[in-house]
């Protein structure tokens, strides 16, 4: 054999070799790389069983062609900042929370009217019906990313504290509640008579722990993740407000999907956000949601005269902040959110 030939058959072999070690995703085609903000477990949480869904039925539904890599427990970054990933196409996809998302598409806040639902099921309901996807049509036109659906987050949101039961919004005279960053949800806290305190979800507990705040408000499997049943003595059962996950997608991604593709991954977000529902009621029933809140915490629900005190008390407030904050526009959309409630009633 001549030197020449040795030495491509040398580079040949190393070729071969290195395309050997490449990750399989690089030779598969397109890649999905998928953020959320939980345990990559699809028994943990309702994220969890999205993303794990979601790649299934992907891969499986496209032979392949299209690859899902998630990234679990935020570890891409925070929330807000992961939707900018998304937006400039680092990563594809994102499920966000509606704190996060809101960032980026400020008129989330439309949704916060407290005490709007009767039940779960409207909820779903009304953001799988027309309303949904009026909702996604403006943000698709307002941010430039593809929506695949609204999630559930974990069901509706309920208060806890330190300091004495709530039964009605007289209770709340003094307790620092607190809350995300939104304007909505201060406005809540602030018309029912209580002070809010705007903190990062790294520190609820710590500040929960101190004293630094009295209380917080989030649905019953996240309270019981966070294990804020050990600084917090009594739970209300108040389902004030239902906060969405919301599923986006880089839109030039989507757009150099082939039909076939975007109609599996349409589907396999549909099918991942009824899976991720069914997660958060089984473990919102479960010994992992309220019965083992319940063996450390006072609880109480509010019968339907205290819920309408409390819609009374913080529900105009709230109509108010979304007339003077996003107007006109906010107006119709709060309406059409409203509206599509009753009709779904």
């Amino acid at each position: 054999m001549s030197k020449l030939a040795k030495t491509i058959a040398v580079a040949a072999i190393f070729l071969f070799a290195f395309g050997m070690l490449l990750p399989a995703a690089a030779s598969a085609g397109k890649v999905i790389k998928l953020h959320h903000l939980n345990k990559d477990d699809p028994f943990d949480n309702p994220t969890g069983a999205m993303a794990t869904v979601f790649k299934s039925l992907v891969e499986a539904g496209t032979n392949g062609s299209i690859t899902v890599q998630t990234f679990p427990n935020g570890q891409l970054g925070k929330d807000a900042a992961v939707t900018q990933q998304v937006k400039a196409g680092v990563i594809q996809s994102g499920i966000h929370s509606v704190g996060g998302f809101a960032a980026t598409y400020p008129m989330m806040g439309v949704i916060d009217i407290p005490f709007a639902f009767p039940n779960i099921s409207t909820t779903y309901a009304v953001f799988d019906g027309p309303f949904g996807k009026k909702l996604a049509a403006d943000i698709e036109k307002k941010t430039g990313l593809k929506v695949l659906g609204f999630g559930d987050s974990g069901g509706f949101f309920n208060f806890t504290n330190s300091k004495r039961p709530i039964k009605t919004p007289a209770d709340f005279k003094g307790l620092k509640i607190r809350t995300m960053g939104l304007d909505t949800h201060k406005t809540i806290i602030s018309a029912l008579g209580g002070q809010p305190a705007a903190i990062a979800w790294t520190e609820v507990y710590t500040a929960l722990q101190t004293g630094v705040a009295d209380g917080e408000m989030n649905p019953i499997p996240i309270i019981a993740f966070a294990k804020f049943n050990e600084v917090q003595k009594y739970l209300t059962l108040s389902g004030h407000l239902f906060a969405p996950y919301v599923w986006v997608m880089n839109k030039a991604f989507w757009d150099g999907l082939s039909d076939n593709e975007k109609s599996v991954v349409s589907y396999a977000a549909r099918s991942a956000i009824v899976a991720g529902r069914g997660i958060a009621r089984v473990i919102e029933a479960s010994d992992r949601g309220l019965p083992a809140l319940a063996r450390d915490m006072e609880v109480n629900s509010l019968d339907p005269a205290a819920k309408r005190q409390f819609r009374d008390a913080a529900m105009p407030a709230v109509k108010k902040l979304i007339t003077e904050k996003y107007g006109p526009e906010g107006v119709e959309m709060m309406n059409a959110f409203l509206s599509a409630i009753e009709e779904s009633r």
